[in-house]
């Protein structure tokens, strides 16, 4: 089976690999989002398995728990819940990243409890105080996992899980780098595909399918045709390869992202400190992320660049030439981050299209005459 194969194996039959370790022994830790880190779980020698929903599906049980005007990405996955679609779940976790995935946890656990249930507190404003109280909340959540696996945690194995981590973040970074060329040597669609691939499945098989499929990218030929508008997508959850398809079969080329589901969360390396804790709060605590707030910087300009600088760097190094923001309906956060966003990158002579749109492959298509428009306009 090539990796190519692998990957779309993997990423049709979600959690099958999760799964299959769950039926052979190994304790599978289930979570929302980005704060929660990986390393930690895997210290413990569990698997992390990144929460996801189905696009493909209708919600039609949850909304009998939950307001259908909450998010729908959150709705979804607890209807995946109900349906028992997560029963390999040993462990769920979930972060205060936003308000809708902090009730999450409570309803969650209420109708569709795990062995070990953990609630990790978030802070939003960026500070000192802050970095205590989250390794405070890192101490709580280490001993809970200690509690229930009747195992001690050890500070050298963390080590070694942030080493590994890093290796996947690096691999990741470098399959990213594909995508500079014009055109691009590998597909957004495809880096989505990976991406969902290796949210469940240890990380050393994962760096090892992210081997092979830079290896078998670079054996193939090398893709030719007309120019075609350099796109980069900004949003919160893009977990299904139906939007990125619609931008890139309208005649563009999706070149990079900032996603929760995408660089968002493996982008920057965990710092190896003395105490690994300090690096993991480090890393995950400064996560550029439409939830957490920086301290304002003084001109309107400095604000906007000390929050999306890092975003300024991402489409001048990739060459965009236009954003595309893709938003889940009743996202707050995110629609409160749009605005400032497309301010600053509209100074930089960027065109965006701000798209808000329910978490349904059965929306898809009526997207299609505002995005090909768009590109039109770049053109």
């Amino acid at each position: 089976m090539t990796s190519i194969t692998q990957m779309e194996d993997l990423y049709t039959q979600r959690g099958k690999r999760a799964r299959e370790l769950h039926a052979a022994g190994q304790k599978v830790v289930g979570y929302f989002c980005c704060f929660v880190p990986d390393e930690i779980i895997a210290a413990f020698d569990m698997i992390p398995y990144r929460i996801q929903g189905c696009m493909s599906e209708p919600i039609d049980r949850a909304d009998a728990h939950i307001e259908p005007m909450a998010c729908p990405f959150a709705r979804s996955c607890f209807n995946m819940a109900i349906k028992g679609d997560y029963s390999f779940l040993d462990g769920f976790v979930v972060p205060h990243s936003c308000d809708t995935i902090e009730r999450m946890y409570h309803i969650w656990r209420e109708n569709t409890p795990a062995a070990f249930n953990h609630f990790l507190n978030v802070p939003h404003m960026m500070g000192p105080s802050s970095d205590a109280f989250y390794r405070k909340e890192l101490e709580f959540f280490i001993k809970a996992l200690e509690d229930w696996s009747g195992k001690t945690f050890d500070p050298a194995k963390l080590k070694d899980a942030i080493k590994l981590y890093n290796q996947r973040r690096a691999r990741l970074r470098e399959l990213y780098a594909l995508r500079k060329p014009d055109p691009p040597l590998v597909s957004g669609a495809e880096i989505t595909q990976l991406l969902v691939a290796g949210m469940g499945m240890p990380a050393d098989e994962h760096i090892e399918l992210i081997d092979g499929l830079i290896g078998e990218i670079m054996r193939r030929p090398q893709p030719k045709g007309p120019k075609q508008p350099r796109i980069f997508i900004w949003g919160n959850e893009i977990d299904d390869t139906a939007f990125i398809k619609l931008v890139e079969e309208s005649g563009a080329s999706v070149v990079m992202d900032d996603l929760c589901t995408g660089s968002r969360f493996f982008w920057d390396d965990v710092p190896e400190t003395a105490d690994p804790l300090d690096g993991i709060v480090s890393r995950y605590l400064h996560i550029h992320c439409p939830r957490s707030y920086k301290p304002a910087a003084e001109t309107r300009e400095d604000d906007l660049e000390n929050r999306f600088g890092y975003i300024g760097e991402f489409v001048k190094t990739w060459h965009a030439d236009g954003v595309i923001f893709y938003i889940i309906r009743y996202c707050d956060t995110c629609e409160l981050e749009g605005p400032d966003l497309r301010e600053y990158l509209n100074v930089k002579g960027l065109p965006v299209l701000m798209i808000e749109d329910d978490y349904s492959t059965s929306t898809i298509g009526q997207l299609r005459t505002r995005v090909q428009a768009f590109l039109e306009m770049i053109v």
